[in-house]
């Protein structure tokens, strides 16, 4: 071709035809591929960096399938928890049929105390406090014939003589006899007995007097309120009544107390039966022993629901029949156990509580064969715990069996996430299988399970929480990685895209520009045609 001579303007459309071929060429092929770099000779720099962002993006992709397996690892384990809190919930339900079925014993072990007179629900201390008396020496009468005991009937003054019947000591003026803080005063200044506005009484023994001892017994038993007259016994003693109100206090002064045949001093009414006493009960299995002072007192018992309301620490329960008669028993909770040691001042000799030894429950066979039966279906839900824990693994994974995912969320490696398993079987969750007629005898052993039952439940709970938070990170790295390739695809493409439209005006204006440097290239050759006609 190098011997073919082209004029210059020939040339010159050659040139420019060539030219704009190589341009609709390359117009062509980004129409075609859809992209304006297509090698680094397009364009170095942005083909370099495209093809990092690309990488990028196709690093982050192969990640998400990892990210994708977590999320169903986490999901896994979450419905694992999910049924093993309704296995847990199951378990209680048997544990609650315990407290519902019928005392597993029968008799339970009970003592009861011997009859306590007067005593009721309300009054646990039995008949009231009752009459006591005090009596004190012999005393005389002042017949000079020989000296008789006195009666009620003896003056307190008079002439002695044969015969007569007056106190042989004659009680001094002035002289003053103390009854339970009230007086009694002897006075020489009246001969009748007068009572003041504070209770207080004054003897007239003044010449002529006609008052008697029974007087001044009648004045002690107007102050005292005793229902049991006082009186003055066939041999000269007085027979003092304390009453039931105040226990019996006497003092004097002057001679009166020598004169009457008393001696100062306090006597003590005859307390009810219980009222002082104590009763101590020996630990009930794990109950608190009990320690009781009867009375009125404060922080002492007197009434059935004071006396229930101490023993319910130590597991027991009381009641009281008509007669009076006090019945102690466990309760329901420890329907299985044996009443500790009874003891205490109330179990003396003589007393209501004395000789009481509990003896062990009577186990019923149909209600115990029951509890057996729950005993066993609680044990098969243990083993549906035990099963569900195992299974609940996704692709050779298992956080509920201890292992361990990791997650890694970009390219460099540098960003994960580790999520460390528990053990969730019926150890982990410290529960233990049970032995029938060990377990489930009573409400306490039922409700120690119940307890190990709510604490499971709480650590799925917690469990449950914590795998969702982390549920939670997870997806949103997952979403945050779908969204970040798609960054970096779109980086990637403004980079080397072309602009279609753009590219497709190119290529019309390119069609048309070689359309008409072909007609260009037509004229150009025309002079060479006129001089070919000259030849011809």
């Amino acid at each position: 071709m190098s011997n073919i001579v082209l004029s210059a303007s020939v040339r010159q459309n050659l040139l420019s035809l060539q030219s704009t071929a190589d341009l609709l060429a390359t117009t062509q092929q980004r129409l075609a591929s859809g992209k304006k770099v297509n090698t680094a000779l397009d364009n170095p720099t942005n083909f370099f960096t495209a093809q990092g962002l690309d990488n990028r993006a196709s690093d982050i992709s192969n990640l998400l399938d990892g990210i994708s397996n977590g999320v169903q690892v986490l999901q896994a384990a979450n419905t694992g928890i999910t049924s093993l809190q309704k296995l847990v919930d199951s378990a209680k339900s048997i544990a609650s049929q315990v407290l519902q079925s019928p005392t597993g014993y029968s008799p339970k072990s009970n003592v009861t105390s011997a009859a306590i007179t007067g005593a009721t629900a309300n009054n646990l201390l039995g008949s009231a406090y009752t009459n006591n008396t005090v009596t004190g020496g012999i005393v005389n009468n002042d017949n000079t014939s020989g000296a008789q005991p006195i009666t009620g009937a003896t003056r307190l003054v008079g002439t002695a003589g044969a015969g007569s019947d007056n106190l042989a000591t004659a009680i001094t003026n002035g002289s003053v006899l103390t009854v339970d803080g009230k007086t009694i005063t002897f006075s020489t200044a009246q001969t009748t007995s007068t009572t003041d506005s504070f209770g207080n009484v004054t003897i007239g023994i003044g010449a002529g007097s006609t008052l008697t001892v029974q007087s001044v017994l009648s004045a002690i038993d107007g102050i005292t309120g005793a229902g049991t007259p006082s009186t003055v016994d066939g041999t000269g003693h007085l027979v003092l009544s304390t009453g039931t109100n105040q226990d019996l206090a006497i003092s004097g002064s002057g001679n009166v107390l020598t004169a009457l045949g008393l001696t100062a001093g306090t006597t003590a009414r005859v307390p009810p039966p219980l009222s002082g006493k104590t009763l101590t009960i020996g630990a009930t299995g794990g109950g608190t022993a009990t320690s009781i002072t009867f009375g009125t007192g404060t922080g002492q018992i007197s009434t059935l629901n004071q006396l229930n309301a101490v023993l319910a620490s130590n597991n027991l329960q009381a009641t009281i029949d008509p007669t009076g008669r006090i019945n102690i028993v466990t309760s329901n909770d420890a329907a299985s156990l044996t009443i500790g040691a009874i003891g205490g001042t109330a179990a003396a000799s003589g007393q209501p509580f004395y000789g009481l030894i509990a003896q062990p429950p009577v186990a019923d066979a149909n209600s115990q064969a029951t509890r057996a039966n729950l005993v066993a279906q609680y044990n098969n839900v243990l083993a549906q715990i035990n099963t569900t824990a195992q299974d609940s693994s996704f692709n050779g994974v298992n956080l509920l069996n201890g292992d361990t995912l990791k997650l890694v969320f970009n390219e460099t490696g540098r960003s994960t996430l580790t999520i460390q398993g528990v053990t969730l079987n019926d150890a982990g969750l410290s529960l233990a299988p049970l032995n029938q007629g060990v377990d489930f005898l009573d409400s306490n052993s039922a409700n120690a399970i119940l307890t190990s039952l709510n604490a499971a439940s709480t650590t799925l709970r917690s469990e449950a929480s914590t795998l969702g938070s982390n549920l939670s990170i997870v997806q949103i790295r997952q979403d945050f990685s779908k969204n970040l390739i798609n960054v970096l695809q779109t980086g990637s493409s403004s980079l080397t895209l072309a602009d279609t439209n753009e590219e497709a005006a190119n290529s019309q204006a390119l069609s048309t520009r070689q359309s008409i440097a072909v007609s260009a290239l037509s004229l150009a050759n025309q002079s060479q045609q006129s001089v070919l006609q000259l030849l011809r």
